[in-house]
C-alpha cells in the first residue's frame, strides 16, 4: 500500500493548488481525480471554457456592432462558425489541463484516477473506471471535490433542451431564445454569450435585482447596460414549471403580484447557483461531520471535526470562487507545515466576467447600512476617461466607499472594460488597508481604465475628483 504526508480528494483550483505547495513544502503528496483530465470544474466546464467563449462571441460582437466606426470594413457578411468557436474553447481547455498534469509530475505528485472514498480517517479507496480498486494511507487528508450546478425540485433537466452551464459550452446550436432561470454570475455570462451570436435572451430572476450578492449600484448599472444588449429581464419572478415538448420549452412563474406570467423558449438554462459535491465521499466511514446545507463542516483552520482532514473550495461555506479554494488549498499546505497563513475572506473579490466586467471587494453599500457604519461614497464615471472613449468602452464606473472618521478603504465596487484585472489594485491596497487618499496620491498611468479608480479615490477624499 502506498503511503503519503497528504492525499487530495478532487483536482480542481483548491485541489491541484494545495498539492503543488504541500509538495513544495517537502511532503509526499497525492491526488485523486475521478475524471480523467486534471482541473476540475474550473478548467473542464467552468471558469476557462465559459471565459474562452466570452471572448469569442465578444471578437463577434465588436465585428457586427464597431468595426465599421472604427474604420474596419470586412466584404461580406460575419458569419458565426458555432463548431469552431466551440472547438477553440476545447482547444483553451485541453491546453489548461494538460498545464495541470505537466505541473504535477513536475512537483512529483502521484496521481489516481478514479472515484476516492474514504475508508477510515487515514486510508482512502480508490476505485478504477476498470472496476478495480486501490487503497492509499494518508497522514493527512485534504476533501476538495468542489460543487456541482443546482436546480429546483420540480425541474427536469435532460441535458438537451433544459440544460445547465455544461451543457451550455458546448450547444450544436445557437438558440433562437434562450430562457435563463437565474439572474447571478454563470446566467448572465453564458446569457450574454448567446445573446451575441443572435439568440433572444429571457432572464427570470427570484430576486428583485440581478447579481443580487453584490453592491446595489452594480446590479442596476449592469441591467441598464444588458438591455441596451436586448437580453430581457423578468425580476420578481417565481419559477414553478419547466415543461419540454419536442423542441419547445415553457417556463411558467408567477409575478411579484402572484400573476402567472409564461415564457416560451427553444432553450431553457437552469443557473440558479452550486450545492457541494460530497457524492460517493463515505464522510461517515471516516466521521467527518457535514452542516445543514450538506457543506462539510470546517473550523477556523480548515479542520473537520477529525484531527487529520481537511476540506477546501466549494465543498465548504464561503463563496465559490476558484481563487477563494486556491488560498484555502495553499492555506492548508502550510498549516500543515507548521507555519501561520492567514486568509481574509472580506478580500476575497468578486467578478462577473460579462463586458462591461463587474469586479468587488470589501463590504457593500446595503452592509455598511446594515451595520451602522458611518462612511463616504467617491464614484467615478468611465466615460470620463480618455482611455474609454478610444476604446468605446465608455459604461460603468468606478464607486469606493470609506469609513468617514479614518478614511481607511472598506469597500471598491466597479464596472466596466478590465474590471476583473483593476480589482486587484483595489484588493492590494485593503490588505494593507489604506485610506481613500493614499490611492488618489498614487501615480496612475494615463491614458487608463485604472484613472477611474484614482479619480473615485480623490472623490472619497473631499470631493476632489479632477475630471468631472
Amino acid at each position: 500500500m502506498n503511503q503519503y504526508d497528504v492525499a487530495i480528494i478532487g483536482s480542481g483550483p483548491g485541489g491541484y493548488v494545495a498539492a503543488i505547495r504541500c509538495a513544495q513544502l517537502g511532503m509526499k503528496t497525492a491526488i485523486i481525480e475521478k475524471y480523467s483530465t486534471l482541473g476540475g470544474t474550473c478548467l473542464n466546464v467552468g471558469c476557462i471554457p465559459s471565459k474562452a467563449l466570452l471572448d469569442s462571441s465578444h471578437h463577434y460582437a465588436d465585428a457586427i456592432n464597431h468595426f465599421e466606426e472604427h474604420g474596419i470594413e470586412i466584404p461580406g457578411e460575419v458569419k458565426v462558425n458555432l463548431e469552431q468557436m466551440i472547438a477553440r474553447k476545447q482547444g483553451v481547455v485541453d491546453q489548461t489541463t494538460k498545464g495541470i498534469q505537466f505541473l504535477m509530475d513536475k512537483n512529483k505528485i502521484d496521481v489516481y484516477e478514479g472515484i476516492g472514498s474514504f475508508k477510515d480517517a487515514t486510508h482512502v479507496n480508490i476505485k478504477k473506471n476498470d472496476g478495480k480498486t486501490e487503497t492509499i494511507e494518508a497522514k493527512n487528508i485534504i476533501i476538495a471535490t468542489g460543487s456541482k450546478p443546482s436546480s429546483l425540485p420540480f425541474i427536469k433537466i435532460d441535458k438537451e433542451r433544459v440544460i445547465t452551464s455544461t451543457e451550455a459550452l458546448k450547444l450544436k446550436e445557437i438558440p433562437k431564445h434562450m430562457i435563463v432561470i437565474g439572474g447571478g454570475v454563470i446566467g448572465l455570462e453564458l446569457g450574454q454569450v448567446y445573446s451575441r451570436l443572435g439568440s433572444d435572451v429571457t432572464v427570470v430572476e427570484y430576486m428583485d435585482r440581478i447579481i443580487p450578492g453584490m453592491d446595489g449600484a452594480l446590479s442596476k448599472e449592469l441591467m441598464k447596460v444588458l438591455k441596451k444588449q436586448k437580453i430581457k429581464f423578468a425580476l420578481s419572478h417565481k419559477v414553478k414549471s419547466v415543461e419540454r415538448k419536442g423542441d419547445k420549452v415553457t417556463v411558467k412563474a408567477d409575478d411579484k403580484k402572484g400573476q402567472e406570467v409564461t415564457f416560451e423558449g427553444d432553450y431553457c438554462l437552469v443557473s440558479v447557483g452550486r450545492k457541494p459535491y460530497t457524492d460517493g465521499l463515505n464522510l461517515e466511514a471516516a466521521g467527518v461531520k457535514m452542516d445543514d446545507r450538506g457543506r462539510v463542516e470546517v473550523d477556523a483552520h480548515l479542520k473537520t471535526n477529525v484531527d487529520n482532514i481537511y476540506a477546501i473550495g466549494d465543498v465548504v461555506k464561503g463563496a465559490m470562487l476558484a481563487h477563494k479554494a486556491e488560498e484555502e488549498g495553499t492555506l492548508v499546505a502550510e498549516q500543515l507545515a507548521g507555519q501561520k497563513p492567514h486568509i481574509d475572506y472580506n478580500l476575497i473579490p468578486g467578478v462577473v466576467y460579462t463586458w462591461p466586467e463587474v469586479a468587488a471587494v470589501g463590504k457593500t453599500e446595503e452592509e455598511l447600512k446594515e451595520d451602522g457604519v458611518d462612511y463616504k461614497v467617491g464614484q467615478f464615471p468611465m466615460r470620463a476617461l480618455g482611455r474609454a472613449r478610444a476604446s468605446m468602452d465608455i459604461d460603468g464606473f468606478v464607486k469606493i466607499l470609506a469609513d468617514k472618521k479614518t478614511d481607511e478603504v472598506l469597500g471598491v465596487h466597479m464596472i466596466g472594460a478590465r474590471c476583473a484585472d483593476l480589482i486587484t489594485e483595489a484588493v492590494t491596497a485593503m490588505e494593507f488597508r489604506a485610506s481613500a487618499e493614499d490611492i488618489s496620491r498614487m501615480s496612475h498611468a494615463h491614458p487608463t481604465y485604472a484613472e477611474a479608480v484614482k479619480e473615485a479615490a480623490l472623490a472619497a477624499t473631499d470631493d476632489r475628483a479632477l475630471h468631472v
